[in-house]
């Protein structure tokens, strides 16, 4: 089961096949996640630090333990979120949580939106040959804007541009359009950060800078235990309250 104390949680958004769970396995370990699976069978996966067998936790808070073979059978229209335990690193610092693709024509959008209120931040995946596309922004816009502060826009697959100053081209266009509505705007390549041998390939992948961004949001952030509930009726989704912690107060910042 989950250990230690409540940690900030970041949801993991973005477009179908953005790279949302390819993030989750490089987070927290290979295989992790169940990408296998496709968005359209799974409702959100939240991954906590321990060990033991996936939870499911239903609309009315309701929790059943089930072994992890039976992932692929959990109801996505009666479920709110699984939680996942995994003993990674990462994971004793904050807790992630996988979305469903919000723009996955076979899934409701509000499969993740009963689910985004648990987030204290948001790492937004967005395809760098598309990126930050007004279908994404349209979404965004509509969340509170509470999580701007403590949220991450994430460029995927970076690689894919080609030259140095396409890449400039589109950093310049989305910092310019996503101006103050996240905490950091990156390129990574997902690719080559989950095939680095050396150091120098993993801070070339853009996998390193992300990182620390990731953790001085999450030594800003405090949050207070969760409490058992039933789902709240839709239409009024919002995050727990964030609040930012003095400077002076927070704990040195962890090193990858």
């Amino acid at each position: 089961m989950q250990t230690g104390q409540a940690k900030p949680v970041f949801a993991l958004m973005g477009e179908f096949s953005a790279g949302k769970s390819t993030l989750a396995n490089l987070l927290i370990g290979a295989g992790v996640s169940p990408v296998k699976v496709t968005a359209t069978q799974l409702p959100p996966v939240w991954f906590q630090h321990g060990t033991g067998n996936p939870v499911v936790v239903d609309l009315a808070g309701n929790e059943t333990e089930i072994p992890i073979e039976a992932l692929e059978e959990v109801s996505v229209a009666d479920t709110q979120y699984v939680r996942v335990f995994v003993e990674a690193e990462l994971l004793e610092i904050i807790d992630l949580m996988d979305m469903p693709g919000n723009s996955d024509p076979n899934m409701s959008a509000e499969v993740w939106r009963r689910a985004v209120h648990h987030a204290n931040g948001v790492i937004w995946c967005s395809h760098a040959t598309q990126a930050w596309r007004q279908s994404e922004a349209a979404v965004w816009e509509d969340l509170p804007e509470t999580l701007h502060a403590t949220s991450i826009l994430l460029l995927t697959r970076f690689d894919k541009i080609k030259t140095d100053l396409d890449k400039m081209r589109v950093l310049r266009r989305v910092r310019a359009e996503a101006a103050g509505q996240f905490h950091s705007i990156l390129p990574i390549s997902l690719l080559e950060a989950a095939t680095a041998e050396d150091r120098a390939q993993w801070e070339a992948s853009g996998a390193e800078t992300f990182l620390h961004a990731l953790l001085d949001i999450a030594m800003g952030v405090t949050v207070e235990p969760p409490q058992p509930t039933a789902l709240e009726p839709a239409g009024n989704v919002l995050p727990r309250r964030v609040a930012r912690r003095d400077p002076a107060d927070a704990a040195a910042r962890p090193r990858s």
